[in-house]
């Protein structure tokens, strides 16, 4: 465990959380050598956290031997932060539905008290999503295109207080961290209805997004896109329609007035 960790933590509870994570990202059938072996713990402690695990419903031991894989549980925890996120299923299939027809990897992205947080991921091998991007992620709203929407849409005061503790660091040589060079941006966001981050968060990378709105014109939330630089040189009218003909759509879909079915983009 780290050092400089704030004291009040709980340290068996953090062993046991990390032995979680190990379990998601190793996969079904991951030993208890294996686990103790990452994690740094001796084996009999590990035996202890991942049993506690296994009464509690948080992780599984598969049979013949195979070792351990996530709980039932985890199911639940998943499906109640997508509650709290506001996604749902309906709202993963038009994201799903944007990535195909716009060619790039899609992003729902929303404001949870004062985190940018990443809600719902759309992506393919041909398209990949950006990594570190995937749902959960709350990090670099500075220089991300949904965080520059969702930024936009906080009071002046709102702002200074996130990036105060969220911080403004520079990811790379293209990253704004000056606030007043960063809220001349979010003015224009505002006014136009369209953000852009290139290569502001990751080299050669360039990315697109545009408010989602509720009935009250309220933003609810953001959808972005994400594609290499070069190729946003070469198509970004059509991903800058794309993704706003897509807010509209997911707009719809959280109103519950989609009707039968999604509004018609054509396919490049």
């Amino acid at each position: 465990m780290s050092s400089s960790a704030p004291r009040g933590l709980i340290g068996s509870a953090r062993r046991a959380l990390r032995v979680l994570e190990i379990v998601a990202s190793e996969g079904d059938g991951v030993s208890a050598k294996a686990v103790a072996r990452r994690a740094g713990f001796t084996l009999s402690t590990t035996y202890h956290l991942l049993n506690t695990l296994v009464h509690d419903g948080y992780l599984v031991r598969l049979g013949h031997g195979r070792g351990f894989g996530l709980g039932y549980k985890m199911g639940t925890l998943y499906q109640r932060l997508c509650e709290e996120l506001d996604v749902d299923d309906v709202v993963r299939e038009e994201l799903g539905l944007l990535h195909r027809q716009a060619r790039a990897a899609a992003y729902y992205t929303v404001l949870r008290d004062t985190d940018v947080v990443v809600a719902a991921v759309a992506d393919s091998a041909r398209y990949p999503r950006a990594r570190p991007l995937d749902f959960g992620f709350h990090e670099a709203a500075h220089a991300t295109a949904f965080g520059k929407v969702l930024l936009s849409t906080l009071t002046p005061k709102q702002r200074r207080d996130y990036l105060a503790g969220a911080g403004m660091p520079r990811l790379t040589e293209r990253t704004r961290v000056r606030l007043a060079d960063l809220s001349r941006e979010l003015d224009e966001v505002r006014s136009s209805g369209l953000a852009r981050d290139i290569e502001e968060f990751q080299p050669e990378l360039a990315c697109v997004s545009a408010p989602v709105r509720g009935p009250d014109n309220r933003v609810r939330g953001a959808v972005a896109f994400s594609v290499p630089v070069t190729e946003y040189a070469v198509r970004r009218s059509q991903l800058e329609h794309f993704v706003s003909e897509g807010a509209t759509r997911i707009a719809r879909v959280l109103a519950g007035s989609a009707g039968a079915g999604p509004a018609s983009v054509s396919a490049i």
